[in-house]
């Protein structure tokens, strides 16, 4: 699937960036690089960290990729939010570097955003990576998919009820599948105080914008589960527990919020990778 030589997507070439979170050393930042690289809509790519090393200087020149230094306060929140304010196209993603994206992805949801004129953000379906393994079913991704389906009738993506019904039970939309349309967006998007439901907050908050949620049910994205994962990490300190019962409350009464956050935490076991 490739767009014509009119599409004016395909020619511009400054529609859109990928800002790439590199951490450490991770061993699959350069499986990410080269998803992006493969896109068959090229985008403009710009790789920031908060943890310079030689590792991800070196991948940075391999790539050609430049190369930015987040040198202010540190964590999550911080370095997305840095992430985000880099990209100086209309169209951005925060790639995050452990996951994979379809070539396709850029040109797809390219062309749903700017068919939209009021879109806010789109996302996509994902499935999983596992021991290396591409996982497109289970139990946790196939609720996600319930809850998304609505989005999927193009005359419910603007609906302020049905996105924020959505969202009361829960965030289904895949973090790193999100792609952004700043002119419409305010300049900070993501709150500090939160280190597992930062994305959750997010979408909570432009949920009360007028504008679009695009959301389309292709897999696109590859998302990578391994024990070494912050998402991981943070469910283990019990983080995610508080930061789920916060965000319940956005929605519901304290008494329901408690019940529900019971619920949600169940499903927190499907990143452990020996459950």
């Amino acid at each position: 699937m490739a767009l014509s030589k009119g599409d004016s997507i395909l020619t511009t070439g400054k529609k859109h960036t990928f800002v790439i979170c590199a951490y450490r050393k991770s061993p699959f930042l350069e499986e990410c690089i080269r998803s992006l690289l493969r896109q068959t809509v090229s985008s403009r790519l710009i790789m920031v960290t908060s943890t310079p090393n030689v590792y991800i200087s070196r991948i940075s020149r391999k790539y050609g990729i430049p190369f930015r230094i987040n040198d202010g306060d540190k964590g999550i929140v911080q370095d997305w939010n840095f992430a985000y304010g880099q990209a100086g196209t209309p169209y951005m993603t925060i790639a995050h570097q452990d996951d994979v994206y379809s070539r396709f992805y850029t040109e797809i949801m390219l062309r749903k955003m700017e068919r939209s004129n009021k879109s806010l953000i789109g996302f996509t379906d994902y499935a999983e990576i596992r021991e290396g393994k591409i996982v497109k079913s289970n139990i946790m991704l196939n609720i996600k998919r319930l809850m998304l389906f609505p989005l999927a009738v193009g005359a419910l993506q603007k609906s302020r009820f049905v996105r924020r019904s959505i969202l009361s039970f829960g965030c289904p939309i895949c973090c790193p599948s999100v792609m952004f349309n700043k002119d419409r967006l305010p300049g900070t998007i993501f709150q500090t105080g939160y280190r597992s439901d930062q994305d959750w907050q997010a979408w909570e908050k432009l949920s009360k914008l007028n504008g679009n949620f695009i959301y389309c049910n292709r897999i696109l994205t590859y998302h990578r589960i391994h024990e070494e994962s912050e998402t991981t990490a943070i469910i283990g300190d019990k983080v995610r527990y508080r930061e789920d019962f916060d965000m319940f409350q956005q929605f519901w009464p304290a008494g329901i919020a408690k019940m529900l956050v019971k619920l949600y935490s169940k499903s927190e076991k499907s990143n452990f990778m020996n459950r």
